[in-house]
């Protein structure tokens, strides 16, 4: 079954350190976590109109969790850094 670009590219990472790579032409995405990254490259290329220059993947561990008496563990996620092509750019926050 062939995925679309929607179900590689789950949601944006709105995080400070993810703001500041946006200076840097780098955006950063929660992706699925059985894509790899040549889907990655076709799914970011196909849905924000730019060119993907090189795609790091990353796996991001659950942390332990507490509330009270009872112990859990967050989710596992997957994270890409993506950097764009020079002179692509792509300005997902942009207040103007």
């Amino acid at each position: 079954m062939a995925k679309s670009a929607y179900d590689v590219i789950i949601r944006p990472i709105l995080s400070e350190k993810a703001l500041l790579l946006q200076q840097e032409n780098k955006i950063t995405l929660e992706v699925a976590r059985n894509a790899n990254k040549t889907e990655i490259r076709k799914a970011v290329e196909l849905i924000f109109d730019t060119k993907v220059a090189k795609v790091n993947k990353l796996n991001v561990k659950p942390k332990k969790r507490r509330v009270g008496k009872y112990e859990g563990y967050r989710r596992n996620w997957t994270k890409a850094i993506i950097t764009l092509k020079d002179g692509s750019e792509l300005k997902m926050f942009d207040g103007e």
